[in-house]
């Protein structure tokens, strides 16, 4: 029994249910006490005890600042039985300007970077409550918010801060609860205001009609919000998300490069994280164009600077760095926060809606406890009145007394008809306010009393003068502290491919003899009279010649064939664009050549281009095949073959056909030959193809297609052209040796050149020395096959033609001479 006695205080629990009930208890302590702040002040338990605690020490805006270690200690001996780190990494945050949008503390020493770097120890730095902060603890001492007793008992804490600020939604808040997070954003004051007003006035506004004023989150850093359709969400349901991007601005450096400086970076990006992502891209070349980065921030502000090369879209540099690296980032936002005591997911309005009632329950308290204290008065100058009427009675009845105090103040109670309160005020009453100037002031601060318990009793019976003392107290807070926007808000798209950011318009694409490749809008080169000298098109080294010229859209597909029979396939956009007298890059940087292999052809294949069935093959010895469009459609960056050659034997020309279509094929020797391109059956990338045109000695120096134009045009390398009819050239079949198409003599020198032609088009002649002139074919005139032609070009001694190529019509039809 007595064994069985010692143990009588155990009970039989149910673990699963004791689990339950204390993880319970624990999660609401978190969410309540820790992690999720009240929706009325916008503050957790432990930035309010930090307030609190600094009002309460007198460390107010207006005083010198005190050691950070001071208020921890003050917080943590009184208010906040936990860490000291904690208490001081909270305070640390409320001083950090980009961390708060307003900060709530006013610090002074070293208190953490956006490099992620730590605050110094709080034993050396100090701090004050920053202006504004003074606005959340207004009128905290006249009643407007419940106090309760500390964890010892020996003190009193208020349970929520007056905030005539909105501090919930200027400064936003983030917080790990257990099971449940919220992160809401800061604001701008000046428009969270204005929001508040337009809840005022109209109780049933909507969302949109609250964005119009409140346009969205405005973080402390700035940066740029893309996209309203997060907001809008977040608004509505108390969830989205946004997405930021850096605010960036180009310069154009003097050596004609240009760089990207950002100066302003997403909220809570970590600065130093982001230049080191920003560096192991450019060496892993995964970003490419960027000769130098440097991070060039001071107490000025954020400036991160890349260099660019010459030759680079900074908009696609710009474009692969948002989508690679923090530079732009998405902010989930979840506005949690406790109303009446529990965690809810509020909406915008509802936010707005729950500060005002704060508000008006601040202001409705602040009235009462002014109004009881001017009643008091009033009481109290009631009896001295009293004992100004009576003054000779009251001195009297005081003279010849032989009572104590409490006994002279029943006296005079029972005498005058005065309570205790107005009998000690009388006893207390200074012998100078017996003068008849003293009555005065007492009569005169009465009728102002009883005027102001007037008026405050009819704020207290009129809620729209409730409401008008907000709108005054937040309009004078708006005055004092708010600012214009950080943030911009930008309708652009934040999810976008290299190809959107480049602009659509037409090219010319030059590939040099010994492999330099570069891009110049067509528009770089004018028209000019026939005959003329043309003007330099770029600088060339010596033996090199512009050996291919075609005129494309930036968007269109660039097929470029080999001399070896290989294709290699990108965008007309990804050849580096140049200046009309520069050289170009290097061809092998863009593509894996083999050895002695060089581009040969460029095949520019348009976005809508359903009318390409095929692609007609012929090499320089002649030889001829084709092959459907759709085998080149994924080729890799290796590229692939697109036809076989026998030895000494290259590529020459490759064309997009219909299917349909009649060939022509010319050779230097100055004869060509027309047939029908289904007389070459179709074939596979591997085949070597069969013979299309007898070079008889020559070789092939042009392919055409009937549905190009009307007519041929031929140039020679001596800078001599016509044009023929297409019809003079008899239909016969593949393999010939072919007709004449232009008298070839020593004069015109060989033929270089032939081209289907409308004559509505521009031609552009390139010389062996890099000079280049731009043509109208309607100055060219129609002659028959068996003529020389006239003069195109002038070329200098020495100097040949090297290749011919077609754009549209120039308009302007502007002389330039270089």
């Amino acid at each position: 029994m007595e064994e069985n006695k010692q143990y009588d205080y155990i009970e039989d629990v149910e673990i699963s249910k004791e689990m339950r009930e204390s993880f319970l208890d624990y999660s609401m302590s978190v969410i309540v006490q820790r992690a999720l702040p009240d929706v009325r002040d916008g503050m957790k338990p432990v930035h309010r005890r930090i307030l609190h605690a600094m009002n309460m020490l007198g460390i107010t805006s207006g005083v010198a600042h005190k050691k950070s270690a001071r208020i921890v200690g003050e917080v943590i001996g009184k208010y906040h039985p936990h860490g000291d780190t904690a208490v001081y990494d909270a305070m640390v945050r409320m001083a950090q300007d980009f961390s708060y949008r307003y900060p709530l503390v006013d610090g002074h020493g070293n208190f953490g970077s956006l490099d992620g770097d730590g605050a110094a120890a709080m034993r050396y730095t100090e701090a004050r409550m920053s202006k504004i902060s003074m606005e959340m603890m207004r009128d905290i001492n006249k009643d407007t918010v419940d106090f309760v007793p500390n964890y010892d008992g020996e003190e009193s804490e208020p349970v929520v801060l007056p905030s005539r600020i909105p501090n919930l939604l200027i400064n936003g808040s983030v917080g790990i609860a257990v099971g449940m997070a919220t992160n809401i954003p800061p604001h701008n004051l000046g428009e969270t205001i204005q929001a508040i007003f337009r809840i005022m006035d109209d109780p049933d506004v909507s969302v949109p009609e609250l964005m119009e004023v409140i346009k969205g989150p405005d973080f402390p850093t700035g940066g740029m919000i893309l996209g309203r359709k997060g907001i809008r969400q977040a608004y509505e349901t108390g969830r989205g998300s946004i997405m930021i991007r850096s605010k960036y601005r180009i310069e154009e450096l003097d050596n004609g490069k240009k760089r990207i400086i950002f100066y302003e970076i997403p909220y809570q990006v970590n600065k130093l994280n982001l230049i080191k992502k920003m560096a192991d891209l450019i060496r892993d070349k995964e970003i490419q164009g960027v000769t130098y980065l440097n991070d060039e921030s001071n107490r000025e502000g954020i400036r991160i600077v890349l260099e660019l090369k010459k030759d680079v879209q900074e908009e696609v540099i710009l474009n692969q760095l948002f989508r690679l690296t923090p530079l732009q980032t998405s902010f989930g936002i979840n506005m949690l926060a406790l109303e009446n005591g529990r965690p809810k997911q509020l909406s915008l309005k509802e936010i707005l809606n729950d500060y005002l009632n704060h508000q008006v329950e601040v202001i409705v308290r602040k009235t009462k406890f002014d109004l009881k204290k001017a009643k008091d008065r009033a009481h109290i100058l009631e009896g001295l009145r009293i004992a100004m009427d009576h003054i000779d009675q009251v001195i009297h009845l005081i003279r010849s007394s032989k009572k104590e105090e409490a006994g002279l103040i029943q006296d005079l109670c029972e005498t005058f008809g005065l309570s205790e309160t107005q009998a000690k005020a009388i006893l207390a009453m200074q012998l100078r306010r017996l003068s008849g100037l003293e009555r005065d002031k007492i009569e005169k601060e009465y009728q102002e009393i009883l005027m102001t318990i007037a008026d405050l009793e009819d704020i207290l019976a009129n809620h729209d003068r409730v409401l008008q003392i907000i709108r005054e107290d937040l309009t004078e807070i708006n005055e004092k502290y708010g600012d214009d926007r950080k943030t911009e808000i930008s309708d652009a798209s934040f999810d976008m491919e290299d190809e959107d950011l480049i602009p659509v318009e037409d090219s010319i694409i030059m590939l040099t003899e010994s492999g330099y490749i570069k891009r110049q809008p067509v528009d770089t080169y004018h028209t000019q009279n026939r005959g003329g000298r043309g003007i330099k098109s770029l600088t060339l080294n010596e033996e090199d010649s512009i050996d291919t010229l075609i005129s494309m859209s930036t968007h269109d597909w660039l097929l470029l064939f080999t001399n070896k029979g290989r294709v290699y396939r990108m965008k007309g956009f990804n050849i580096p664009i140049a200046s009309r007298t520069a050289k170009g890059l290097p061809i092998i940087n863009l593509l894996t050549l083999e050895k002695d292999e060089k581009v040969k052809v460029l095949l520019p294949i348009p976005k809508e281009h359903d009318h390409i069935k095929t692609l007609l093959f012929v090499t320089r010895n002649g030889i001829a095949k084709r092959t459907a469009l759709n085998e080149f459609d994924n080729i890799n960056r290796n590229g692939k073959i697109a036809i076989s050659l026998k030895e000494e034997d290259e590529l020459a020309f490759v064309k997009a056909t219909t299917g349909d279509d009649e060939v022509m094929i010319a050779g230097s020797n100055g004869k060509a030959v027309r047939f029908k391109e289904n007389q070459i059956r179709m074939m596979g990338r591997n085949a070597a193809g069969v013979l299309g045109f007898n070079c008889d000695g020559s070789y092939v120096v042009g392919v055409c297609l009937s549905n190009e134009g009307n007519t041929v045009l031929s140039v020679s390398e001596n800078g001599y052209g016509k044009r023929s009819d297409f019809e003079e050239y008899r239909l016969t079949s593949r393999g010939k040796k072919g007709v004449r198409t232009i008298n070839i003599t020593e004069k015109t020198g060989n033929l270089v050149s032939v081209k289907a032609v409308n004559g509505d088009e521009d031609a552009m002649i390139v010389s062996s020395s890099g000079i280049m002139i731009r043509i109208s074919l309607a100055s060219v005139g129609v002659y028959g096959r068996n003529t020389q032609g006239i003069k195109l070009i002038h070329l200098t001694e020495g100097s040949k033609v090297t290749k011919v190529t077609l754009v549209d019509h120039d308009e302007d039809e502007e002389t330039q001479e270089e």
